[in-house]
């Protein structure tokens, strides 16, 4: 099989690390980084850290508007596809790129297969949103990494080709704590100690847009009696300085570069809490068992809320003080998103549907029940 995996932003990146690997034993990848994240730091030390494969094609493809971006998209992986001729196109998530590749791969003959397949936040106004309910209804597969997200595409009529695989959000970090454990040194770098400092990131539009919601953010961030260290996406510098924040912030808090993967998820591993807007951050906070207080009102991720490790605050600055501060701690930790194997079922199932064949006996895993 032909596998064409389009990535072209940080946490695609995690996920196909995971995924390529596996593919490549077993069958032809052929990597298209669309150029969605494009400088060293929010790419390029991504794909040297985690060992991705050098993609076959970088389509250069910038920050822009929305559909500026994801025109300049649709039309340079028409020609990829064109050239590759793959038996499928395998998205990612929820970016622009998702998008692009599933119009792209959707008109031509060619499965189209979508990885993270029936989240929803119920928030139509997040293009993350409108991302995910597109691409998943011009999907042939939809690998779901939760009963949840199969359960939602039923109730949009979406039940042929779907299958629940587990998240490879958990595979990827699985292999990342053990890593990053012996790897990193960012906590000495930093002066921190594990348990004893606040991480927080802060990207999402509504929040950096919004003069009024980042300032609040930042605000709230202040007053925590902890050191927050917040590595910081230049769009959110800009806004920061757009806005005169940006004294205020870096005087009150550790703001500091992106930071590749590994170092990364040593902090969230060793903080005492987050604060983020971030999707995957939720997510991994979850994973690694570190409390998360979201700085939106929704999110795609509600059995992380229902299991009592994320709080929903949006930009409302008492709301966020309170659980950054607040003595709250889970009753259990369950396994929503599966067992670490997701990507051992992925490529085993497009295996099964692309060839018609047995999947190979290295990708064997159970059947999440």
């Amino acid at each position: 099989m032909r596998i064409c995996s389009v990535v072209g932003a940080r946490p695609q990146f995690v996920k196909a690390a995971v995924v390529s690997q596996k593919i490549r034993d077993v069958g032809e990848e052929v990597l298209v980084h669309t150029g969605q994240h494009y400088d060293e730091e929010l790419s390029d030390v991504f794909f040297e850290e985690l060992d991705i494969p050098e993609p076959e094609y970088n389509l250069g493809v910038a920050s822009d508007t929305h559909a500026r971006q994801t025109a300049a998209m649709l039309t340079r992986l028409e020609s990829v596809l064109e050239s590759v001729q793959p038996d499928a196109v395998l998205l990612y998530g929820d970016t622009n790129s998702t998008l692009a590749g599933a119009i792209v791969g959707s008109k031509r003959d060619a499965t189209v297969a979508h990885v993270e397949a029936g989240l929803r936040s119920g928030n139509r106004e997040m293009p993350e949103e409108i991302n995910r309910v597109l691409t998943d209804h011009v999907s042939d597969l939809c690998f779901a990494p939760s009963e949840a997200a199969v359960e939602n595409l039923a109730t949009e009529g979406i039940s042929e080709g779907v299958f629940w695989t587990g998240d490879v959000m958990y595979d990827a970090l699985l292999e990342a704590r053990n890593q990053s454990t012996g790897a990193s040194s960012i906590l000495a770098e930093l002066g921190l100690r594990e348990g004893e400092f606040v991480l927080a990131t802060v990207h999402r539009q509504r929040n950096t847009d919004a003069r009024s919601n980042l300032a609040s953010i930042v605000d709230a961030l202040a007053d925590v009696p902890l050191p927050v260290v917040f590595p910081a996406h230049p769009r959110t510098v800009d806004r920061l300085r757009a806005y005169g924040l940006w004294e205020r912030a870096t005087a009150e808090l550790e703001v500091i570069e992106p930071l590749g993967y590994l170092d990364f998820v040593r902090l969230l591993d060793a903080a005492e809490r987050i604060a983020t807007d971030s999707g995957g951050v939720q997510k991994e906070a979850f994973f690694l068992e570190t409390r998360c207080v979201t700085l939106r009102t929704e999110t795609e991720w509600e059995e992380t809320v229902d299991a009592g490790w994320n709080r929903l605050v949006g930009s409302n600055a008492d709301q966020i003080r309170e659980a950054l501060v607040a003595d709250w701690t889970p009753d259990s930790h369950p396994r929503p998103y599966g067992d670490g194997l997701a990507s051992r079922r992925i490529v085993s199932l497009l295996q099964r549907e692309l060839d018609g064949s047995d999947p190979d006996r290295r990708l064997e895993a159970a059947p999440l029940d």
